[in-house]
């Protein structure tokens, strides 16, 4: 399967988006960009200790994702990116219209164990609670599928390109 969509997997920490954006990247035969290393070094350092980013902070790290979706646009591509708020998703696609996200949902409970089990994250637990309170789930007018987190990395990878392709399927 190929898709000349720029894709964006979305959701908060913990979710799965580094690892499940590289296997939908290779389902969908298009290049794979970590959103994480779009941050500025200060993001890191302030996410490091703790700290949630003001949205003063995202901006310029939102508008590098959004540079390198807009170079992608008609060829395809997957970018992993949080964009818990909607006024994030419409700075992105400002820059490149034709995104669609793939919001990696799931529970809390569960998001919040797989956290404690990773090494060598800057994103701690402690700041699970703020992303929850900040997430904005897709509306109706954005393009874009909501896929369980529940389940090993290839079993959601399957769910997220089943439901790509439900997307982009014509209605009748």
């Amino acid at each position: 399967m190929s898709t000349p969509h720029v894709v964006v997997v979305m959701g908060v920490a913990g979710t799965g988006k580094t690892t499940i954006g590289p296997l939908l990247a290779a389902r969908l035969g298009v290049p794979y960009a970590e959103g994480d290393d779009f941050h500025p070094q200060a993001n890191i350092a302030k996410m490091s200790a703790g700290t949630p980013l003001t949205d003063e902070d995202r901006w310029p790290w939102l508008d590098a994702i959004g540079t390198w979706a807009q170079e992608r646009a008609g060829l395809g591509g997957v970018v992993s990116c949080s964009a818990l708020k909607r006024s994030y998703r419409d700075r992105l696609r400002a820059a490149a219209p034709d995104l669609v996200f793939v919001h990696l949902a799931g529970d809390r409970a569960l998001i919040e164990d797989r956290m404690s089990h990773r090494q060598g994250h800057f994103m701690p637990t402690a700041l699970l609670d703020s992303q929850f309170a900040t997430l904005q789930p897709l509306q109706e007018d954005e393009a874009g599928v909501v896929v369980d987190v529940s389940g090993g990395p290839e079993e959601i990878t399957r769910r997220a390109t089943s439901a790509l392709t439900a997307l982009s399927e014509p209605t009748a």
